[in-house]
C-alpha cells in the first residue's frame, strides 16, 4: 500500500497568520458535496485540508484557488482510504494530517462509494469497498484522530443518506447497510466521545444528481419524477449540505443528532427507488 502524502503547496512559512483559525479536513474534498463544504468553511474563516484519493489534479486546483484567496490555508492529503486497513500505514496518515496546520477541530466524513448490488451478484469485492468507504474507514479515522480532535474539544461530522433508516434503495442492499452502520457509528461515537467531541450526522436526499457519464444517470423522466416526490419542489443542492454542516460544526449543544436536508422527501418516501 502507498504511503499517503502532502502533495507540494506553500505551506508553512506564514500559518502563523492563521494559527487562531479552525482548521477542518474534508474526506472526498475535491469534488461535487465535499468541494462545497470546503468552500463554505474557508469562506467562514476556517484552514481546510481536502482528502483525496484519484482527484488529485481537482483537489490542487481546488487547494491552489483558496490559497490565492487566504495564503497558506489549504493543503491537500492523497490516500486510499484502504489506509485504514494497515495500523502503521494508519499511523502515517494522521501524522501526515497533523503536519499540515499542527490541530485538526472538524473531521468530516464525506468520501463514499455508491452504486447497486443486485441480490444474486453480491461479491466480496463489493461487500469490502462500499463498507470500507461507508462504515470502516469513518470509524478507524475517527479513532485514529480522537486525541488531536480532544485537544481543540472539536467535533465530527459524517454524510449520511436518507435512505440509511427505514427506506432503503431496492438493489442497492450492500450500500444501505454500510450507510445504516454508519448512522449507528454517529450515534454511538456520540456517546462515547462525549463530553469532549460533538459528533452529529447529515443526511441528504436528493442533493447532487449521479453525473451523467456514470452508469446510476438519470434521464429527463426520471429527474422529474423525483422532483415530483420532493415537497420543496426542487433538487437540492451541494451548498444545502454545506450549510448544514458548517451550522453542526458551530453548534455547541448539539450532539448525536442526524439532521436530513432533503427538501422534506423523507415525509413522503416509501423507499424503494431515488
Amino acid at each position: 500500500m502507498n504511503d499517503p502524502n502532502v502533495m507540494s503547496l506553500p505551506l508553512i512559512a506564514s500559518t502563523a497568520l492563521l494559527n487562531n483559525n479552525a482548521v477542518m479536513l474534508v474526506t472526498g474534498g475535491a469534488k461535487r458535496i465535499g468541494a462545497a463544504i470546503i468552500k463554505m468553511a474557508h469562506a467562514s474563516g476556517y484552514r481546510v485540508i481536502i482528502h483525496c484519493h484519484h482527484s488529485e489534479q481537482d483537489a490542487t486546483l481546488l487547494a491552489n484557488t483558496l490559497n490565492q484567496i487566504h495564503k497558506n490555508s489549504a493543503a491537500i492529503v492523497t490516500a486510499d482510504l484502504a489506509v485504514v486497513n494497515d495500523a502503521t500505514s494508519l499511523t502515517h496518515f494522521v501524522q501526515t494530517i497533523m503536519s499540515v496546520f499542527g490541530q485538526l477541530d472538524v473531521l468530516v466524513h464525506n468520501a463514499s462509494r455508491f452504486y447497486p448490488s443486485p441480490l444474486g451478484h453480491i461479491d466480496l469485492g463489493q461487500w469490502d469497498e462500499l463498507f470500507l468507504t461507508n462504515a470502516k474507514a469513518p470509524l478507524l479515522l475517527s479513532q485514529a484522530l480522537l486525541p488531536y480532535l480532544q485537544a481543540q474539544q472539536g467535533c465530527i461530522i459524517s454524510l449520511l443518506d436518507i435512505h440509511a433508516h427505514d427506506k432503503p434503495f431496492k438493489r442497492y442492499t450492500v450500500y444501505n447497510m454500510a450507510k445504516a452502520a454508519h448512522r449507528m457509528m454517529v450515534q454511538s461515537l456520540a456517546l462515547d466521545m462525549a463530553p469532549t467531541i460533538r459528533v452529529n450526522g447529515v443526511a441528504p436526499g436528493v442533493n447532487i444528481l449521479p453525473e451523467a457519464a456514470s452508469d446510476q444517470a438519470l434521464d429527463d423522466r426520471q429527474q422529474q419524477s423525483i422532483i415530483d416526490s420532493i415537497p420543496m419542489q426542487r433538487i437540492g443542492t451541494p451548498t444545502d449540505i454545506a450549510h448544514c454542516v458548517l451550522y453542526l460544526a458551530q453548534a455547541h449543544y448539539v450532539t448525536g443528532e442526524i439532521i436530513n436536508v432533503d427538501g422534506g422527501r423523507s415525509l413522503t418516501l416509501a423507499g424503494g427507488s431515488f
